[in-house]
């Protein structure tokens, strides 16, 4: 089977319509005053594109945000950006259809999941080079790691479930049943819990990463896919692809407590290390809508490349790297003001925050 192809049809993304369907099987210059250095990015803009390999999906960024890897459906590789050049220093091949990519909280290691294989690749990030392959379920998209490093939880498509692998020995460990395509997934600040998007019947389940069962469900909206958490835990924000929206739950009553209309397809969603912005892709209509998390509105819309698809923020909360699947490039958003690789941080005045999150981390 064509790689690129069967990306396509897990993802249910026609090229000629630039719809993404999940339904029964699938789901400016700045004046700085005494500050001013010269030519200065204002925040939210686009600093850098990077090319990197075919149809660009699941993003990453190591802990200590020097690189960013991202995952190539279309051509079995995973691309490793240097943040520092924003450009391409290695490309690791990888399994068949790779979607999500996460990486262990010591950096050493990353977690990438390969639809077609039904596998997930462990990268040595020191060599990267592929050091283990761990077998999971059908279709394997969404990957996250738990925050003490010990376990990565993976959403199955088509099987219905979230494999638990064991970071230490790379085998499955536990199997949990969740709802109709399980796509994203993420877990909260102090490890307690999982939160997986089902994009086949509109809910979120909660799995207690203890006991590895599901205790709550929470409705949302149509197709949801991509979930982040907020740094303090008290917030998961859900896209829904067929609604356009982004929904908010307290994760204290797994209720939603607010809807955020976004653009045309919402996919990846990332949350600034402060908590005060969340970042969120909008697939058909090429851009980035920037939310405001106190208010929970649309503060600001980024122009990026064409089929904006992952996000991922590095912990210093400056940057936002932007997978467009359709161009095979990377958009660099400044989150802060910045001259060249210097960003300075102006508060609440550029809406910078801090945090981290992504579609598929």
């Amino acid at each position: 089977m064509n790689h690129h192809s069967s990306f396509r049809r897990y993802f249910k993304i026609r090229a000629r319509s630039r719809r993404l369907v999940f339904g029964l099987t699938a789901i400016v210059a700045v004046v700085l005053g005494p500050f001013s250095l010269g030519s200065v990015a204002a925040a939210d803009t686009v600093i850098d594109t990077v090319p990197v390999g075919d149809f660009p999906a699941g993003v990453a960024v190591t802990p200590d945000g020097s690189r960013a890897y991202v995952a190539n459906g279309g051509d079995g590789t995973v691309d490793v950006i240097d943040t520092g050049t924003n450009t391409v220093v290695d490309t690791v091949t990888v399994g068949s259809v790779p979607a999500g990519v996460a990486i262990t909280p010591d950096g050493s290691h990353a977690y990438v999941t390969n639809q077609s294989d039904g596998t997930v690749d462990v990268i040595d990030t020191g060599t990267n080079m592929v050091v283990d392959t761990v077998p999971v379920g059908d279709t394997p998209i969404g990957v996250a790691i738990t925050p003490d490093g010990t376990h990565a939880y993976v959403t199955n498509l088509f099987d219905g479930t979230v494999d638990v692998i064991d970071t230490g020995t790379n085998m499955a460990v536990d199997t949990v049943t969740v709802g109709s395509a399980p796509i994203g997934v993420a877990i909260t600040p102090g490890g307690s819990r999982a939160y997986v998007t089902n994009g086949g019947d509109g809910t979120v389940d909660v799995i207690d990463t203890g006991t590895n069962m599901v205790v709550d469900t929470v409705t949302v909206g149509s197709g949801p896919q991509g979930v982040a958490i907020t740094p303090g835990g008290s917030r998961a924000y859900v896209t829904n692809v067929n609604d356009g929206t982004v929904d908010v739950i307290d994760t204290g009553t797994n209720m939603v407590v607010d809807t955020v209309t976004v653009g045309n397809i919402p996919v990846g969603v990332a949350i600034t290390p402060g908590g005060s912005r969340a970042y969120v892709t909008n697939f058909n209509d090429d851009t980035v809508a920037v939310i405001d998390t106190a208010g929970n509105s649309v503060i600001e819309t980024v122009s990026v490349g064409d089929g904006a698809f992952g996000v991922a923020i590095p912990p210093s909360g400056s940057r936002a790297y932007v997978t467009n699947s359709n161009a095979a490039s990377v958009s660099v958003i400044a989150i802060e003001r910045c001259l060249g690789s210097l960003c300075i941080d102006f508060g609440s005045l550029t809406g910078s925050g801090s945090g981290a999150g992504g579609a598929f981390s």
